[in-house]
């Protein structure tokens, strides 16, 4: 997904589910944070660099893809944009190695959401905000993995875009970086085919461009792991229910809601928006930020500031050391070295290796090095808790 549905409509779920504007604007700068905290962005602030949520093209292309690249970009991608759906995923008369990578396909409504949604409860309103984009791109990029595959994620001639109309127009896809997308031409940007299985441009849904994070977008493709079966994507129907999936797991974090669970929406709660919210998600148009603006202004009564990267970082920068991690920053840092801990060890103790090794007590410390510094904080908030 794109800036308009992590920043801004993000703004107008956590409106409904009951956050204030200032809580809105904290949990939607988070969500849309994720998106640029990459490890330039960590060394500009002497933060930690295995808190990164994402890479810059520029940093991927510097990755070598021997074991260790390949497990670094992988615990990223995997546990903030393209979210496992099923780690124990059976597919017949298929190696380990093939096995590893089905297994991180992403879809929503998986076992991991739940755990992602459940890490957030009681933390931080930049937690939540983290959540959030992992829940929303665990919609907008189903069926692609975020680990690089040729097989996995691999496109060929059979795409096509379904009109509103139900007319059909094959999808053309350029491979020139300087281009923008031609909607009106369904012409669309995407990395360059190399043979390589593990090459940085076979990673998530690079192989279909930014086609997948286009909310107006319907489209039918023949992925190689689904056997050459033609799979039909809804986007307009999917971000609808990406938006209610939100509101519903808001309203489960600010305590108004027992329990999280699987496949629930609150329709109820964006009912009296449903037709203008429908609305954006269908314009075809590139970026729908202005729309989602205007209603998360009309929701709130409140105006929106655009998402600005450099506006904590001051904050923590001038921060001693012992108050780093009360920043913005600093708890969204805290967050993502969570969320990216989950997700490793949950796929490690699957028995799936690619993204590297998690914690093990018995045989030392074996995963994300700044787990050290996660553990600390935990250990702090509960001494403070016993006092």
């Amino acid at each position: 997904m794109n800036k308009d549905f992590h920043y801004y409509a993000t703004y107008c779920a956590a409106i409904l589910a009951g956050y204030s504007h200032e809580e809105s604007l904290d949990i939607c700068y988070s969500a849309q944070f994720v998106d640029w905290c990459t490890v330039t962005f960590l060394t500009s602030v002497r933060a930690p660099r295995h808190a990164a949520t994402t890479q810059l093209q520029m940093e991927m292309m510097d990755v070598k893809m021997n074991a260790i690249g390949l497990q670094d970009v992988t615990r990223i991608w995997s546990s903030f944009h393209f979210l496992p759906y099923d780690l124990y995923a059976e597919k017949p008369h298929c190696g380990k190695r093939y096995l590893s990578k089905y297994r991180l396909i992403c879809k929503p409504n998986g076992d991991l959401l739940v755990d992602t949604v459940k890490l957030a409860k009681d933390k931080s309103l930049q937690a939540v905000g983290l959540s959030m984009h992992v829940l929303a791109d665990t919609w907008a990029h189903s069926n692609f993995a975020g680990t690089p595959s040729l097989v996995i994620n691999n496109t060929n001639s059979h795409f096509y875009e379904i009109l509103p109309d139900g007319s059909e127009r094959k999808i053309k896809f350029s491979h020139n970086p300087g281009a923008a997308d031609d909607l009106e031409k369904s012409v669309y940007v995407n990395t360059l085919f190399r043979t390589e299985e593990n090459t940085i441009m076979n990673l998530g849904h690079g192989r279909a461009g930014h086609l997948p994070d286009y909310s107006f977008v319907r489209y039918k493709y023949l992925p190689a792991w689904g056997e050459y079966e033609e799979i039909v994507k809804d986007n307009p129907s999917d971000y609808y229910r990406a938006f209610c999936q939100m509101v519903y797991a808001m309203r489960y974090l600010r305590g108004e809601i027992g329990n999280f669970e699987k496949a629930t929406y609150d329709a109820e709660r964006t009912a009296p928006w449903e037709s203008q919210i429908k609305a954006i998600i269908e314009k075809r148009q590139p970026d729908a930020s202005d729309d989602w603006r205007a209603l998360g202004e009309k929701l709130s009564g409140h105006k929106i500031e655009d998402f600005d990267l450099e506006k904590h970082k001051a904050e923590y920068t001038n921060a001693v050391e012992a108050e780093k991690d009360a920043t913005f920053l600093g708890r969204f840092i805290l967050a993502a070295l969570a969320q990216k801990s989950m997700v490793t060890g949950k796929i490690f103790q699957s028995g799936n290796k690619i993204a590297g090794y998690s914690i093990n007590a018995k045989k030392g410390f074996g995963g994300i090095k700044d787990y050290r510094k996660l553990m600390q904080e935990t250990k702090e908030a509960q001494r403070n808790e016993r006092r």
